[in-house]
């Protein structure tokens, strides 16, 4: 199942690997290694990872200024 969000409103309060893939239009092996990178808003939890919505926004518009 693939989604597409529109804005940022549909976005989860707290985005996995497929969301961001949905969102970046990248595959979901891209966002893991993104999720994994250094800057990256990622929260781990075990295993899980995990990254709240509002930090992902705030990444991307730092990554448009940029």
């Amino acid at each position: 199942m693939e989604t597409t969000y529109t804005s940022y409103n549909q976005l989860p309060l707290s985005l996995n690997a497929n969301d961001i893939a949905a969102v970046l239009g990248i595959s979901r092996a891209n966002a893991y290694t993104l999720m994994r990178a250094k800057g990256f808003p990622t929260i781990f939890i075990g295993k899980r990872m995990i990254v709240p919505r509002d930090k992902f926004i705030e990444w991307m518009d730092l990554q448009i200024s940029a």
